[in-house]
């Protein structure tokens, strides 16, 4: 449904209606394109929910149990019968106790903003409780909940093309808001939702932590007028506050990232200020291990940093569309030997040529307790270590898979290195 078509019977003349008309003057839109409104520029926010969320009577709302913690309050499962619909399973957000009335007005913002969405791929709004407490947000339900956490649960066990297409359905999810003149600002695997088909869902369209500087979450960084996700933000965006649908093009690059490495910590264990200062001296995210050249080289347009060069998200749903139906195109991925991308995780450490011997590096980067482990196999020098495989890694006994990958990306650091000191010798 178009938002054009949600104004309400009873209010022929909203506020609502006198805002597209704004536009349709002022010549930023024709007639029958859609538009979002923020739900701030009313002069009484709770017209906005009232224009975009549908009210729900509280008797049709049955809370099962809590499922995780909100910025507002808890956020539980649950069923929701309304007269004449079968019974569905939704998620309830609910607003805690005691709040204050901008507290309110914050959290029900969130609603007035997905109300005016309709896409498969952005998580649909079934309604609102405000005429009763606990005041309640209601969405449809994500049985496999957030992308980040789900990624981790099922480390390498789906095929390129799941993960492509999970990616192009976030894309296309990303497109539509475009299309809306939304910017999301806090695209992240964290913020994505994925149900029982594995369908991928763009959510949080919360805007009070960029408001305010309350938020506890270490993910979002102080910076001046709100808290920002660093890890996840264009430089542009970080140092000058300015939001478009091309710092969400490098939000997305970030999310494509997660996926490839099914749910890592973009930038590992760097401090924010590390991040910020290796993306404005031109370092970007190497691949993830087994991560298809054509797809890396997507992120790596994505971060350009002029963002006038990064793609348009039309462009990046079609190019995922043409991965997908020609899968021999995410068939060549980037050898350890060729890697050119000095990974970042070893940016915190010193140079490998510091150290004299393969134990030593082991215990620089936090793997001595590797080391019996190389020595029995006669990986006793850096030009053995730097040839490792990751067959390699397995065989020498390391089996946990966060250390085989801080292990493969330090011997691609290493790798990197020697090239550069052999290109410079010759």
């Amino acid at each position: 449904m178009g938002v054009g078509s949600r104004r309400s019977t009873e209010r022929p003349e909203s506020e609502y209606t006198d805002k597209l008309q704004q536009h349709y003057t002022s010549g930023h839109m024709s007639p029958g394109m859609k538009i979002y409104i923020d739900p701030f520029t009313y002069e009484d926010p709770n017209e906005a929910v009232r224009e975009f969320a549908k009210e729900i009577d509280m008797s049709c709302v049955k809370i099962e149990q809590v499922i995780g913690a909100g910025e507002f309050g808890e956020v539980c499962s649950g069923n929701l019968r309304q007269p004449g619909k079968r019974e569905i399973l939704v998620a309830i957000k609910a607003l805690k106790a005691g709040y204050t009335e901008r507290q309110r007005r914050d959290f029900l913002s969130e609603a007035s903003i997905m109300g005016q969405f309709d896409h498969p791929n952005i998580i649909h709004l079934e309604g609102v409780v405000t005429k009763s407490t606990p005041v309640m947000i209601v969405t449809e339900f994500m049985e496999n909940g957030s992308l980040d956490s789900f990624l981790r649960q099922n480390d390498g066990q789906f095929t390129v093309i799941q993960l492509v297409g999970m990616l192009r359905g976030i894309a296309a999810g990303i497109k539509y808001l475009c299309d809306m003149n939304y910017v999301h600002r806090d695209l992240a695997a964290r913020n994505i939702l994925v149900n029982s088909n594995l369908v991928c869902k763009v959510s949080d369209f919360g805007l009070s932590r960029f408001l305010e500087d309350d938020t506890s979450d270490p993910t979002y960084t102080s910076a001046l007028g709100g808290k920002i996700p660093i890890r996840w933000t264009a430089p542009e965006a970080i140092q000058y506050r300015k939001f478009t649908s091309s710092s969400d093009c490098w939000s997305y690059g970030i999310v494509m990232w997660e996926v490839m490495s099914y749910g890592e910590r973009p930038y590992w264990d760097m401090s924010n200020q590390d991040v910020i200062n290796a993306i404005e001296q031109d370092y970007r995210l190497p691949p993830p291990m087994d991560c298809p050249n054509a797809l890396h080289q997507l992120m790596l347009d994505c971060w350009q940093k002029d963002r006038n060069n990064r793609p348009k998200f039309s462009q990046i749903v079609s190019t995922l569309d043409k991965m997908i139906r020609n899968p021999n195109s995410l068939k060549a991925t980037t050898p350890l030997s060729s890697s050119v991308h000095l990974p970042l995780l070893d940016r915190t450490t010193p140079d490998f040529s510091s150290f004299s011997t393969v134990d030593e590096w082991l215990e620089a980067i936090k793997m001595g307790l590797y080391k019996e482990n190389f020595a029995n196999e006669s990986f006793t020098t850096f030009e053995l270590v730097s040839q490792m495989t990751m067959e390699d890694i397995f065989r020498v006994g390391v089996t946990l898979v966060g250390h085989q990958k801080k292990i493969l990306n330090s011997i691609q650091s290493m790798r990197a290195q020697m090239n550069q000191i052999t290109s410079v010798e010759v």
